[in-house]
């Protein structure tokens, strides 16, 4: 097939679109910058900006959209504009282009309200109840999507939950510089039991919701490794790999939601340069537990993680060496 893959500068978009092409499949990706994904072509633009997405759609077959604004804080309104309206803008360009195939890949936090997660499967997204801006806007864009599904628009959606790997920066690499500083503690015991995906599990997974797309459209799934983990022990391993020690020092979960509050409160009115050093979402992301049940996402996907956590964690140690022997390049982690 012709595939667009949107948001494909990012860790989980070029995997997803290296993916694709080691599938056989020809790979188009929508950015606004070069995606350095070989073998794919580029189509520069931003999903808000209506002409470019109907470029970037016409000819192709299938659509996985993994475009969004991610992050624990900033204005609202940029999470509706990139999130929910991105996502509107390419489903109507994608119904115009006759476009048959469509995987969103949305997020496990669209159906979390702060309460410990204990093997339950992919609950409905709920935007009423989502802790945040990044949760709230990719519910209701999940709710638009799936809205969509239909005989000659085939719609599912996945929610990989804490994708990471070598090269990423948006959980491995804060934990790293944090724990490098003093600055991660643990919450209360750091026993919450927590799933995680590694990237290249997180690709083949979107490949085989697109393969199985005639199968399972109009279904959510959540894509786990299948091994929760406490907390602190998948807190350990990253650091571990990183050469950093691991968290020495906690903070009661319920001090940590109040600091998270306030944070927020006064990260609205002046913005810090990065993300905020503690959110109520990110408190309580590290203090309760979220697994999940994966047998409906193995056995509809026909799908299993090949790389165990273990393994994972040995990948991330052989990235930071080589990066501490200056032999590492571009970070790109998806290998066969």
């Amino acid at each position: 097939m012709r595939v667009l893959v949107t948001g494909a500068s990012g860790l989980l978009g070029r995997a997803v679109a290296a993916e694709l092409i080691a599938a056989g499949h020809e790979v188009r990706c929508f950015q606004r910058r070069p995606s350095g994904v070989s073998g794919a072509t580029d189509a520069l633009g931003s999903i808000t900006d209506a002409d470019a997405v109907a470029s970037a759609v016409d000819g192709c077959d299938a659509i996985v959209h993994l475009a969004a604004k991610v992050s624990l804080a900033g204005d609202p309104a940029d999470f509706d504009r990139v999130n929910v309206g991105g996502t509107r803008t390419l489903l109507d360009a994608a119904r115009t282009a006759g476009i048959e195939r469509f995987v969103y890949v949305s997020s496990p936090s669209v159906a979390h309200s702060g309460s410990s997660i204990v093997g339950d499967d992919a609950l409905p997204a709920d935007p009423a109840h989502a802790r945040g801006d990044y949760a709230r806007t990719k519910a209701e864009a999940e709710l638009l999507a799936l809205a969509a599904d239909s005989p000659s628009l085939r719609v599912v959606a996945v929610r990989p939950h804490l994708v990471w790997g070598p090269g990423d920066t948006q959980l491995v690499e804060r934990v790293v510089e944090r724990a490098r500083h003093g600055r991660l503690p643990l919450l209360d015991s750091g026993a919450a039991l927590i799933d995680t995906i590694y990237i290249d599990n997180a690709a083949s997974a979107i490949a085989a919701a697109l393969a199985r797309v005639d199968e399972v459209h109009g279904r959510a799934y959540v894509l786990t490794n299948g091994e929760p983990r406490p907390v602190a022990e998948l807190l350990a391993g990253i650091c571990a790999a990183a050469g950093v020690s691991s968290p020495g020092w906690r903070v009661p979960a319920s001090v940590a939601r109040a600091a998270g509050s306030l944070i927020e409160a006064v990260w609205r009115i002046k913005p810090g340069v990065d993300e905020p050093p503690m959110t109520r979402f990110l408190a309580e992301q590290l203090s309760t537990a979220h697994w999940f049940d994966q047998r409906r996402t193995r056995a509809d996907l026909e799908w299993t993680p090949a790389v165990s956590l273990d393994e994972g964690f040995r990948r991330l140690g052989e990235h930071y060496a080589a990066e501490r022997r200056g032999t590492v390049g571009r970070p790109f982690p998806y290998r066969r």
